[in-house]
């Protein structure tokens, strides 16, 4: 079970396009939560694994691949946190609200800890990895701490809690990538599905506490990722995501040539014109030219491209360390506009970061009004520990004016992605169908290349079929077709 809520109000180090509408069930939480799918496995032994993931993409794929390796030493997955054995918290510290919710949700467990059975649980993840062992400390029911690059130390660490220890392991590696891991799938309709291409993170934005926590970047052999790809299509997936801090810098030793993304991309793209890929995230000084004419040559690579700004104004993108300027950022806007004609655009933005003056702001509206977004990951700045931000620069803004800020932003955007939606009527576009509308078992969901999503009358269609759905009604975020 997948849940979010508030498309506004997520982390700031989003790795990926927009979380899918419909896909998910809203809930009273502003962060991703998983737990996963898994009538599908075969009993093993007795012990039983309950997973909930916090946090973006890359978070999900790396409970998959924890699952994987504890399925291979006779844990079970289960969906009933009462029978499991042994309970992993998948973490995220990009705002310090994260954070909170997690050690919310870890009070909670307190009850599990009564039973007479022994149950065992550790925090895994982001979290894990900042606080490390101030985690056992401060959470007295925690029993195991373990940061991202450690996870097939997994088996021996609960053999260290069974014998009445704290078992934590939160080393960095600088060659960690699981790709030989074959993760196991948790998503619910068996459509799309995320695939890491590397880990890490050399940018080290002022704001961000990715670098600290995932460690420094590295790219994953090209031949593991092709080949869990290929995977996916042959087993009824019709969509795959390409997931990394920052798609763009990746890059793999091949003989005495490198290859890129770009390659990377056409590579995965040739495995069958009726698998769509998707790739997540783009950084706006790696937006390359020759990225985009691939795109444009192979029709199964989506329309739709994640280009986080963060601010319109230079100034503040300087404090941020992002590395561009707004008119570097807008040239880059203008070649996606001529190389891959109606392609949508989404981004991140943040406001009230550290003496964003009333004029920088200003900057920040204009330049969505330019850009014309699809689609916006908004959220007032939260300062982060160890981060250059905190330790250099004064978080300034009063949160009245952080909130005022965020209001106008989200505002805007609502009217920018209405309109969008309003350029679709009486277009017909190439639906991928993921499921059944929320609203009516007489309805399906699914996706344009463009990201948007579309309802439409179910008819003999099922998920993982495309169809073509002629637009004829929309709303801010769906668009309504037949």
């Amino acid at each position: 079970m997948i849940k979010f809520v508030n498309n506004y109000l997520v982390p700031t180090a989003s790795i990926g396009p927009p979380l899918l509408p419909g896909k998910y069930k809203s809930v009273n939480c502003s962060i991703l939560s998983v737990n996963g799918l898994f009538s599908t496995f075969a009993p093993m032994s007795t012990r039983k694994l309950y997973i909930e993931t916090y946090g973006c993409q890359m978070n999900v794929v790396d409970s998959e691949v924890v699952a994987a390796i504890l399925q291979q030493h006779q844990y079970q997955l289960t969906e009933d946190i009462d029978e499991a054995d042994l309970v992993l918290v998948n973490t995220c510290s990009i705002r310090d609200n994260a954070e909170q919710r997690v050690r919310a949700r870890l009070r909670d467990f307190r009850k599990i800890k009564k039973q007479e059975r022994p149950v065992s649980i550790g925090v895994i993840g982001c979290m894990a990895e900042r606080l490390k062992e101030k985690l056992l400390e401060e959470e007295s029911i925690v029993d195991l701490v373990v940061g991202p690059d450690a996870y097939r130390d997994l088996p021996a660490l609960l053999q260290e809690v069974e014998s009445g220890q704290k078992g934590i392991n939160t080393i960095l590696s600088l060659k960690e990538t699981y790709g030989d891991i074959r993760p196991v799938r948790m998503d619910r309709n068996h459509v799309t599905s995320f695939v890491s291409i590397m880990r890490g993170c050399n940018n080290f934005c002022a704001y961000c506490v990715v670098p600290g926590t995932r460690g420094r970047e590295r790219s994953r052999d090209p031949e593991t990722i092709v080949r869990e790809a290929t995977d996916l299509f042959s087993k009824g997936y019709r969509e795959v995501t390409l997931l990394g801090q920052n798609v763009n810098s990746y890059r793999w030793k091949e003989g005495g040539s490198l290859l890129k993304f770009e390659k990377l991309l056409e590579r995965v793209a040739d495995i069958d014109p009726a698998f769509r890929v998707r790739f997540a995230t783009s950084h706006p000084k790696d937006m390359s030219d020759q990225l985009l004419k691939v795109i444009a040559q192979y029709p199964n690579l989506c329309r739709s491209i994640h280009l986080p700004v963060q601010s319109g104004s230079t100034t503040v993108l300087e404090r941020m360390k992002r590395r561009y300027t707004r008119e570097h950022y807008m040239e880059r806007i203008t070649a996606i506009r001529k190389q891959v004609p109606g392609a949508s655009i989404s981004t991140d933005i943040i406001a009230g970061f550290c003496g964003e003056t009333e004029e920088e702001h200003q900057q920040t509206l204009s330049l969505m009004e330019w850009a014309e977004y699809d689609f916006a990951y908004m959220f007032k700045y939260s300062e982060r520990p160890e981060t250059h931000a905190a330790e250099k620069l004064e978080d300034d803004v009063p949160e009245a004016i952080k909130r005022r800020r965020l209001h106008e932003i989200i505002e805007l955007q609502s009217r920018l992605s209405l309109k969008s939606k309003q350029q679709d009527v009486g277009q017909t576009f190439e639906v991928l169908v993921e499921g059944t509308s929320k609203k009516s078992e007489e309805q399906l969901y699914g996706r344009t290349s463009q990201n948007k999503v579309v309802v439409f009358p179910k008819n003999k269609l099922k998920p993982g079929d495309y169809t073509e759905v002629t637009i004829s009604a929309c709303t801010s975020a769906t668009l309504i077709g037949s």
